[in-house]
């Protein structure tokens, strides 16, 4: 058993690294831990909103240190009418960002390590417990981790939660996704496109660029309705559409993967062991319940349990828990239960097709969509006004001050 650190974070993607981050800034010492050794890869669409990108630039990670970053200022939506609307992401800075989460949290991890946070790959948690003064974790590499905290950011699966034993029996999340990298694409992949297909309603198919040719193409569909795709692969080919749009020189450049998305933040518990355990990204359920974008919830989750502990103290896990539980509450859990309400009327017959007539009705329109699509600001804006600022809706987009990274025109090698 090495010193003992103040917090200890279970898990080293965004949300992990987020917290590890904002402990260091926060003068608290962090050690953080991962079954994986990065660059590894994860199944995702690899798609960053306008709130992601925001934050990765808040924690300091530079585009350049990640190979696949491929700035997006076009979107097009279709609706299962078939009916295109283009939608605009111009603008000083980025509103949307595809990158290969192998390189992107590769590069949050490097991000952490020179920020000070001692990281450790490749070592599984294997049980976690109380003490008299905070937890204890205890790893497959035969190493013990004494802190007053933990923050779990360990996934979907969290072994951190099925272990203190608040995983609900048979969870399987509320969204199934697959994904397949796809390579020699056309220049009308360049773009970012979105389908609402019949059968996938109200869940989508994409195809997020990515360079080099290659795409990240896959779906997401909400478990419960009435599709019959349960994360089984599909081939672009059998839709003409997408096969358009993709172009004739497609070809796979990777195996096809599926993975299943929490988006339960309102149901979720936020907290274990009396306060000692916070759960934040993933593990907290912190996806968006429209979208089944995860990223930006778990840079959010992860910043907000850090900070709910520093504000508490040592002493105090009872505070940590009610801080967090309040942050969440008082913004994510309101921006979910709008999300909601959202999906439910995309489900509804011509949901799609009527949400786009309103989108397509003017210039205005169609920026704003856009940028409330990517998370420029929450879902749930209006009915949030603690959440208000001055510039809220018209504010530049991410690493304005630096200008866009030129697109990169070489083939990046597949990380499957």
């Amino acid at each position: 058993m090495g010193p003992m650190s103040d917090v200890l974070v279970i898990g080293a993607g965004p949300a992990g690294v987020s917290a590890a981050i904002t402990l260091r800034r926060l003068g608290r010492r962090v050690t953080m831990v991962d079954k994986a050794t990065f660059p590894r890869d994860k199944c995702c669409g690899d798609g960053l909103t306008a709130a992601a990108l925001r934050r990765v630039e808040d924690l300091g990670l530079d585009p350049v240190q990640v190979a696949s970053w491929e700035p997006v200022d076009r979107v097009v939506v279709v609706a299962a009418s078939g009916r295109a609307v283009e939608l605009p992401l111009g603008g000083p800075g980025l509103f949307a960002v595809s990158a290969r989460r192998a390189d992107l949290d590769a590069a949050l991890v490097d991000l952490a390590r020179n920020a000070g946070v001692e990281v450790i790959e490749g070592e599984a948690v294997t049980d976690v417990g109380r003490t008299a003064t905070g937890v204890s974790v205890q790893t497959d590499g035969d190493r013990r981790l004494d802190a007053a905290y933990a923050i779990a950011c360990d996934g979907m699966w969290s072994p951190t939660r099925r272990r203190l034993g608040l995983t609900p029996p048979g969870y399987l999340g509320e969204w199934q996704a697959g994904r397949q990298y796809l390579g020699g694409t056309g220049p009308q992949a360049r773009k970012l496109w979105v389908w609402f297909e019949p059968d996938m309603i109200p869940g989508y198919a994409w195809s997020f660029p990515l360079p080099g040719g290659h795409v990240n193409f896959g779906y997401g569909v909400i478990r419960g309705h009435h599709q019959t795709l349960r994360g089984q692969a599909i081939d672009w080919r059998e839709r003409p559409h997408i096969a358009e749009v993709l172009g004739p020189g497609t070809e796979p450049a990777g195996p096809w993967r599926a993975w299943p998305i929490p988006a339960r933040i309102a149901d979720a518990a936020a907290h274990g062991l009396d306060g000692r355990v916070l759960f934040a990204g993933d593990a907290a359920g912190a996806c968006d319940p429209m979208t089944g974008e995860g990223i930006a919830q778990a840079l959010e989750t992860g910043e907000a349990a850090a900070r709910a502990v520093v504000q508490a103290g040592p002493g105090r896990p009872d505070r940590a828990a009610d801080r967090y539980g309040r942050s969440l509450r008082w913004g994510m859990v309101t921006d979910d239960r709008l999300a909601r309400v959202l999906s439910a009327v995309l489900a509804r017959p011509g949901g799609s097709d009527r949400a786009l007539g309103l989108v397509a009705a003017s210039d205005w329109c169609r920026r704003n969509f856009a940028r409330w699509m990517f998370e420029d600001y929450p879902r749930a804006a209006l009915a949030t006004p603690h959440r208000w600022h001055r510039r809220m809706f018209t504010r530049d987009g991410a690493y304005a001050s630096v200008g866009p990274r030129p697109r990169s025109t070489t083939t990046v090698a597949s990380h499957e």
